[in-house]
């Protein structure tokens, strides 16, 4: 979701902010807060998950031995993430539109964004994005700030606290290290979030009560400094995913090398890539602390491979 972000809704934003003409007019204005708005409850969510995963890693029975998830309950989860998070969205649809404004001084068409339902939706959701809106503020700061900040919290204290008495026999373990490495994963997450969202609260509440006092150039100014907050976690949080989880980081780049240098008979080549996929292997199943099993019997001379 970051890079449909910075794909689709960073150029639209540097168009704007260029020419003041909105790229695909009134879609734009619908399209791009519903996905940006997607973009925080996908990250909120997906935090809330890591932390359960965490706390059902420290209170297995046999943490050390937990096998790996199975696939389709991975997708099931992300599936639960991703449409739970575009549903929370749906009002940003109905709740924005394209008007235009004309300067006084040079004459110049503009066009922008604004927050105001249409008067041509049904009497029942017209009130129904009329009550989002009013209570918007406010459902931002508590769904999609303090809830992923304090669940964090929460589940790190808890994992701690369980975690204390078999510390001294986990120390220095290779599965505590990784378990170690996810919760530093997890808290460095949450504090990348925690800062870039950080402003566009402060400037909710702000214009929330000082909103007649501003001036339309300074309402842009904060919100298209709210963007780049945006987009700046959009940009670190995948690198800051590749740098800290090693698997995810090394099958990145083996997958980046196999499509630069092509996937060709060489023998060199595919022993090369049988060594790095035998190591990720090997990481992979450290890191989701998966216990290392007894190498396979080396193959007889002479077979097929």
């Amino acid at each position: 979701w970051d890079f449909l972000i910075l794909f689709f809704c960073l150029p639209v934003v540097i168009f704007n902010e260029i020419t003041k003409r909105r790229l695909l007019g009134d879609v734009s204005c619908r399209i791009v807060p519903f996905m940006e708005v997607s973009s925080l409850g996908v990250t909120t969510f997906s935090l809330c998950a890591l932390g359960i995963d965490r706390f059902h890693a420290a209170t297995s029975p046999q943490a050390s031995t937990r096998p790996i998830e199975q696939c389709q309950s991975i997708i099931a989860k992300l599936a639960v993430i991703w449409v739970g998070s575009m549903t929370l969205s749906v009002p940003e649809i109905l709740l924005w539109q394209l008007a235009q404004d004309t300067s006084h001084v040079s004459g110049v068409v503009t066009e922008y964004c604004t927050m105001k339902p249409s008067s041509n939706l049904p009497e029942s959701v017209y009130s129904l994005v009329l009550t989002y809106q009013n209570a918007r503020m406010w459902w931002y700061f508590g769904c999609y700030f303090c809830l992923p900040i304090l669940f964090t919290i929460s589940c790190q204290l808890v994992t701690r606290r369980i975690r204390g008495t078999a510390k001294s026999e986990c120390r220095g373990t290779k599965h505590g290290q990784c378990e170690s490495h996810l919760n530093c994963t997890i808290i460095a997450l949450t504090i990348i979030y925690g800062l870039c969202t950080t402003p566009e609260n402060v400037c909710n509440i702000v214009v929330a009560y000082m909103s007649p006092d501003m001036s339309k150039q300074t309402l842009d100014l904060l919100n298209l400094i709210n963007q780049f907050f945006l987009f700046f976690k959009c940009s670190v949080t995948p690198v800051l995913l590749l740098c800290l989880c090693r698997p995810l980081g090394q099958a990145f780049m083996d997958c980046c090398c196999c499509c630069c240098e092509g996937c060709g008979p060489d023998t060199t080549s595919s022993e090369g890539s049988a060594d790095s996929k035998l190591k990720t292997e090997m990481s992979s199943s450290i890191f989701f602390d998966k216990p290392r099993e007894t190498p396979p019997p080396l193959l007889a001379l002479g077979t097929p491979c």
